[in-house]
């Protein structure tokens, strides 16, 4: 096998994947033909088996939570389904059809009063429904008023001017400015109703309002709106936030989370998480010297990471990322190989509401495999299933089952299914029936009784997709309402 040096290794490729790549085409040559669709594989696949492996989770045997196991299935892993161009082309598309997709760089400098009233409503409007404390209280109305009034609308002016800012820590983005946690009256305690998504550093944002005490920001992402808190935020002159965002050569984490290199002399770019997707630019010996917070560079990635000065502005400094990580020059390749190897790497973590528990959910998981190959979604499962981007087939009450199996037997690798809250993507068939990964909180189905069995997953999953259970009387194909092929 031909090993690369890293100079070599071409754009988007890490020399740690490209050699894996090598190795998997030699393997795939050397079996017989398949196809995606073929119904089983001869060939055993090679795993670490648990002893006294047991589960609950109807369909799964444990070689099929090995990516290899999928990848060997696939007749071309490593044809390109977009190219970086085409990519470009797909995001400027979904950009011009999703409303709540924003190019930050055409974003207002300035908001009239009525507009600024109008965003602070549309994510900080009193729940319509009962909220409970983790103790089980209800929340009065005087305390949902004062999560209101901490929005600050007291201070909204005629003219209000916008600011730009980076984030330089993951940070959740919230529903009224405050980290308290309410949850719906059945006390689920993993869905925090405040919580809405979450932010990754390097990512600029537009900054519209301050809270009442001053700690939160109205932010504006590229495809959501809510708050975040300042700490987490360093404001800086417009055109260099924007222009942060779009530097080369850059770095793509490619791994699920990484951490910056460990610096005793400069503790905000010490231990930094950067999460599968995060962008950031690199930088060479030749702007940075051959000492980077008391180490040698060469052999980490050496990137530009934003922080925060003491009063509150951005400062640009160097961070190192070790090289065992697994990061790329530019995005990967968008291949099916490259979408079943990202989505993997997230297997078995757990479920996390609007990306709390520092991890994510559903759309947030989809959002960071795509987004490690370039490709730019909606933040909300109804955003993107219902959107206009992609090839998409929607289905309403006077769709069958049958019109969606045989949209189903025509999936391709990573086409995303969407049901009421929820989306699941798409990895292969087993004895023709579609296996998906997702990111999900419960897990029901009827048993070889035919009895309706209830249980947790609560993490990402890999699971037979007709056979699970919404709910006690509907399966996940009742409810799919939409599948889109992100091609």
């Amino acid at each position: 096998m031909t090993l690369l040096n890293y100079q070599q290794a071409p754009k988007g490729v890490s020399v740690k994947y490209t050699a894996l790549a090598i190795s998997l085409a030699t393997l795939v040559a050397c079996q017989p033909a398949t196809t995606e669709s073929t119904p089983a594989v001869s060939a055993e696949v090679a795993y670490q088996a648990l002893p006294n492996y047991q589960h609950d989770v109807i369909g799964m045997q444990e070689q099929y939570l090995e990516p290899d196991f999928w990848l060997q299935r696939l007749e071309h892993p490593e044809r390109l389904i977009m190219t970086a161009d085409e990519v470009a082309s797909f995001n400027d598309r979904s950009y011009a059809v999703q409303d709540e997709m924003v190019h930050l760089a055409e974003h207002p400098t300035e908001l009239s009063a009525s507009a600024l009233h109008e965003k602070v409503d549309a994510i900080s409007s009193l729940p319509s429904y009962p909220r409970f404390y983790a103790s089980g209280q209800q929340a009065t109305e005087a305390q949902l008023q004062a999560y209101r009034a901490a929005t600050n609308l007291a201070a909204v002016q005629e003219t209000n001017p916008v600011q730009f800012g980076l984030v330089v820590k993951r940070s959740p983005m919230r529903t009224f400015p405050t980290l308290d946690k309410l949850y719906s009256n059945d006390l689920d305690l993993d869905i925090d109703r405040f919580q809405e998504t979450g932010v990754f550093p390097g990512m600029p944002l537009a900054i519209l309002h301050t809270s009442r005490d001053g700690k939160w920001y109205l932010a504006q992402s590229y495809h959501y709106l809510a708050w975040v808190q300042a700490k987490d935020v360093a404001i800086g002159p417009r055109d260099e936030v924007l222009a942060f965002a779009s530097k080369e050569p850059f770095a793509v984490v490619t791994e699920a989370k990484v951490e910056t290199n460990y610096t005793p002399t400069f503790a905000p770019a010490s231990e930094v998480q950067l999460d599968m997707s995060t962008r950031l630019p690199l930088l060479s010996a030749a702007e940075t010297g051959h000492n980077v917070h008391g180490q040698n560079p060469f052999a980490s990635y050496t990137v530009q990471l934003p922080t925060r000065d003491s009063n509150g502005q951005l400062a640009l400094a160097p961070a190192l990322i070790a090289r065992h990580h697994d990061v790329t020059v530019g995005y990967l390749p968008y291949t099916e190989a490259n979408v079943i190897s990202q989505a993997f790497k997230f297997l078995g973590e757990r479920y996390g509401w609007g990306h709390d528990f520092n991890a994510r959910d559903c759309t947030g998981f989809v959002l960071e495999v795509y987004r490690s190959m370039g490709i730019d979604m909606p933040r909300n499962s109804s955003q993107q299933g219902y959107g206009s981007y992609g090839d998409t087939v929607v289905y309403d009450e006077t769709s069958t089952n049958q019109e969606k199996l045989e949209r189903l037997a025509e999936a391709k690798i990573g086409d995303l299914i969407y049901l009421p809250g929820h989306v699941v993507m798409y990895i292969g068939d087993i004895d023709g029936k579609p296996y998906v990964i997702h990111d999900v909180h419960g897990l029901s189905y009827r048993d070889a009784e035919d009895q309706h069995y209830e249980g947790t997953l609560n993490g990402v999953s890999v699971t037979p997709l007709i056979d699970l259970g919404f709910g006690a009387k509907d399966t996940y194909l009742d409810r799919i309402y939409a599948i889109k092929s992100v091609r």
